[in-house]
């Protein structure tokens, strides 16, 4: 009988010891990593069963986590291995078997510079308030660009930082702040319930593990109006449709008031990708937001779709393009022409840039 415990140690050491980011467990598939971006299947390993699979998923729940996973048939979760290896964790059914991801969460928290991004980004984290997105789809670094701007905050200024999270990710132990991290249906029932108790919770820093939903996006944008620095995700490409998804996520009555607010709140918006580098691992190229004056008129004016002009021409500000980030790191050699046609949202103008 397999001892899945034991062998999933087995398997996270080869993940940590191949510098890889993901591991995964489908029936059917060999056990396969990520490394670089690309999946590697471990071929000297037996194909799994169902019966594995389920297995590995009880190594890694805690049993009200299984009976919750079993009923809902996907969750979420934080798994910490021996030596205070941390992984976030997606448990889901596929065609009747259970299939796992693993994402690694590096133990040592990174700074901006070590992350290869833009010293540009300190300034959001020195900031009093504001509310503050880092954007880009899944994968592409945005929890360990947060986590890095918190741990800024954390060495430099004695603050209250809460995060609500679902899970809880990089752990941050406190040194010149106070940092309580909490985790949602471990720590508090949901998102919105978490964020109207922190408004009675003295906070100074909030980060949201993710904006779900109006209730989350109308209190976050609160908060940041009301003297507390917001930090927070989106799934979306780019700030323009950033800001268009936060304010369709509103019944039409309302979006001329969510409108006005994130004018008045948005201190900005950071997209980011990874993308292979030539000489091994990944790189981020990105795009930066900086909301002034222009920016807020459109924002308030439905006129979203300008912002990317804006962003091309307001490197002057500190405002960064990411047809022109793509360029310069094909210029230094980084990356390849390809990877960044691949990457680009808007390939005529980077032909330009090239």
């Amino acid at each position: 009988m397999t001892d899945y415990a034991s062998t999933l140690k087995k398997y996270i050491n080869v993940l940590v010891h191949e510098g890889g980011s993901d591991l995964h467990f489908s029936a059917g598939a060999h056990p396969t990593i990520r490394v670089a971006g690309n999946l590697t299947p471990m071929l000297k390993e037996d194909v799994l069963k169902p019966e594995d699979t389920l297995g590995y998923s009880k190594a890694l729940l805690t049993d009200e986590k299984e009976k919750r996973f079993l009923a809902e048939q996907e969750m979420d979760f934080a798994f910490e291995a021996e030596g205070g290896v941390r992984f976030r964790g997606n448990a889901f059914f596929e065609r009747g078997s259970v299939s796992i991801a693993l994402r690694l969460i590096p133990k040592q928290i990174r700074t901006i510079q070590e992350l290869n991004l833009p010293d540009i980004l300190l300034s959001f984290a020195r900031k009093a308030q504001g509310f503050f997105l880092v954007v880009g789809p899944v994968g592409q670094g945005k929890t360990t660009t947060l986590a890095a701007l918190i741990e800024t905050i954390n060495i430099e200024r004695m603050e209250h930082i809460v995060t609500i999270e679902d899970p809880i990710e990089y752990i941050f132990e406190p040194k010149q702040s106070l940092v309580d991290q909490r985790e949602v249906h471990i720590d508090t029932k949901d998102f919105p319930t978490a964020l109207t108790s922190a408004f009675r919770q003295d906070i100074d820093v909030l980060l949201v593990g993710e904006m779900r939903g109006p209730e989350t996006m109308a209190a976050a944008v609160t908060a940041a109006e009301t003297g507390h620095l917001v930090f927070s995700t989106l799934h979306t490409n780019n700030a323009a449709q950033t800001l268009d998804r936060i304010i369709d996520t509103f019944p039409g009555s309302q979006q001329d008031q969510i409108r006005f607010q994130l004018a008045s709140s948005l201190a900005g918006i950071f997209s980011q990708r990874l993308i292979p580098r030539v000489s091994g691992g990944l790189i981020p190229a990105y795009e930066l937001l900086i909301n002034n004056k222009a920016v807020a008129n459109l924002i308030r004016e439905k006129r979203t779709h300008e912002i990317n002009t804006v962003i091309e021409t307001g490197s002057t500000e500190g405002m960064i393009d990411m047809n022109r980030s793509l360029a310069e790191l094909v210029g230094k050699g980084e990356i390849t022409v390809e990877s960044a046609y691949q990457y680009s949202l808007n390939p005529n103008v980077l032909n330009k840039l090239l």
